[in-house]
């Protein structure tokens, strides 16, 4: 029986596009369900192209979990997928998918995590700090931002002269290299 994937995103959705194409004629796993917070989010035509659904949501119905859940259950999700999504979960849907959402983030962690930390912020800190390496770690999420138990980290080398926008093209390539195959390990175990 396929397994039915929901991404959450809030940007401009080139992973959640990496992910959709790479299960678009898997047997076993589907993505089923785009949701974003920004009705302007490009990841929505994104979706659309690739004949994924999207739905967008308001702040209140993030914050009381209850018609997401809803709408997750209609659509007979298995497992959320975070791609550039950053609100934190809220606890109705943490308690409905207990270890079923992943979050990809674009740094080692435990370094360069935590509320405020996402996108260009965190390449600029490991530039700041002059980090040697940098890289991704695909985690579970609880109630903390960046605090779930880490199923998967890849490095890539940052080089004295890199700017922080040569890191984040490192890092991209190591979110799009590794994150649909780490969802389809999890999935299928």
């Amino acid at each position: 029986m396929k397994k039915n994937i929901a991404i959450f995103a809030s940007g401009s959705g080139t992973n959640a596009e990496n992910i959709i194409r790479y299960f678009k004629e898997n047997d076993l796993v589907r993505v089923s369900l785009v949701l974003s917070n920004k009705s302007d989010a490009p990841v929505l035509i994104r979706a659309q192209g690739l004949q994924v659904p999207v739905a967008v949501f308001s702040k209140d119905a993030w914050q009381t979990g209850k018609d997401i859940l809803t709408l997750l259950r209609h659509h007979q999700i298995d497992f959320i997928v975070l791609a550039g999504f950053l609100l934190r979960v809220p606890e109705v849907l943490l308690h409905a998918y207990p270890n079923k959402i992943i979050n990809i983030h674009p740094a080692l962690l435990p370094n360069y995590g935590g509320k405020g930390m996402y996108g260009d912020r965190v390449h600029e800190a490991v530039v700041a700090a002059g980090e040697k390496q940098s890289g991704i770690t695909i985690h579970y999420i609880n109630e903390h931002y960046d605090e779930g138990s880490i199923i998967f980290q890849a490095q890539c080398e940052v080089l004295p002269q890199d700017s922080p926008t040569e890191v984040a093209q490192k890092v991209h390539a190591l979110e799009y290299k590794y994150y649909p195959h780490v969802i389809e390990e999890v999935l299928l175990r």
